[in-house]
């Protein structure tokens, strides 16, 4: 399994964290927005829980962004000694300085608990404060040899989506920051709430971190993507049900050489990896919402066996599952 998820933090122990986004000369507009649309919108929806939100400017005078936007902030670094998350969208460029006072606030936020995420080449400014020395991380492909030339203490994990080390938290190019994003609001708020807000997005809610930045065969032949959207919610819906792959082969009406094949280029990997992702998801969601017993998750989530879900859960997430739910239970409303 990906060692990308296995330490984990909870924003929830937090009432209301306080998410802050950085903005900066030179800002890079969507990545930006990608930290507005998932923890800045209000969601009347979800309660009165749903994070509280600021931006926050690393320079003075004007903040211009790409497309000739200009920015207004809700202040400045001393917004960082009060965020319990901190959004780093992609930096101005690589050979750009980073500020020290910006290096220095961060490290500050870090120290006492607060937790870090770049977005794309937002790892920059991570690398530059030194967070990221022994650590791992990652970015967009096309700055992967450009941190591992400049930063050599840092880990850089090529090809993969996101990184979650806990406290710092770092993705690939601009689309893998939503993806990122929305890996958070499912770690803090549970697996229901992050597919609401995918909802509202209109995207996938789930794409496992460690899938492939590049795949060979990024988009599906129209009806090849429909019969596999279809096989995704199937087994969403089966998740307690043993799959192999020739019933899933014969239910898309594909040979097994060309359903694995098809199956990769969608989701970056194989079925059986797929499906122990996506049953673990489901019994964290179960763990976070419900009095379930194990054997009864492991039973529901195809696990079979309370023994058989908690050695994965721990290979996961280095957590037993009723470590987890001791961690993590969500308060009923």
């Amino acid at each position: 399994m990906p060692e990308n998820s296995k330490k984990m933090t909870n924003l929830r122990q937090v009432s209301r964290p306080l998410v802050v986004v950085l903005a900066y000369d030179g800002l890079c507009t969507f990545e930006f927005g990608v930290g507005v649309e998932i923890f800045g919108l209000p969601r009347p929806e979800l309660g009165d829980e749903w994070y509280r939100f600021a931006v926050a400017g690393s320079d003075d005078g004007e903040l211009r962004a790409t497309g000739g936007i200009r920015i207004l902030t809700d202040g400045g670094l001393d917004l960082l000694e009060s965020a319990d998350l901190i959004v780093v969208p992609g930096w101005r460029g690589m050979d750009a300085p980073v500020p020290a006072a910006l290096c220095e606030a961060l490290r500050r936020a870090n120290a006492r608990g607060c937790q870090l995420l770049s977005i794309c080449s937002g790892v920059f400014v991570l690398a530059a404060s030194g967070l990221l020395n022994g650590r791992k991380a990652t970015t967009h492909w096309r700055y992967i040899e450009a941190l591992k030339a400049r930063y050599p203490a840092i880990g850089v994990v090529e090809d993969v989506l996101y990184q979650d080390e806990g406290d710092i938290l770092t993705s690939a190019g601009s689309a893998a920051g939503i993806d990122l994003c929305l890996h958070v609001v499912r770690r803090d708020y549970g697996m229901e709430t992050a597919n609401s807000v995918a909802r509202r997005l209109v995207i996938p809610p789930h794409r496992d971190g460690s899938q492939p930045q590049q795949l060979s065969r990024p988009v599906a032949q129209l009806r090849e993507s429909q019969r596999l959207g279809q096989l995704f919610d199937f087994l969403h819906n089966h998740l307690s049900v043993s799959h192999s792959v020739d019933s899933l082969a014969r239910r898309v009406g594909m040979s097994q050489r060309t359903f694995l094949r098809r199956f990769q280029a969608a989701t970056g990997t194989t079925p059986a990896r797929w499906l122990l992702n996506e049953r673990l998801l489901r019994a964290k969601d179960y763990l976070e919402s419900s009095r379930l017993s194990i054997d009864s998750i492991a039973e529901q989530t195809g696990f079979g066996q309370a023994a058989t879900l908690r050695h994965h859960f721990r290979q996961q997430f280095a957590l037993s599952p009723a470590q987890y739910r001791k961690q993590f239970a969500r308060p009923p409303r």
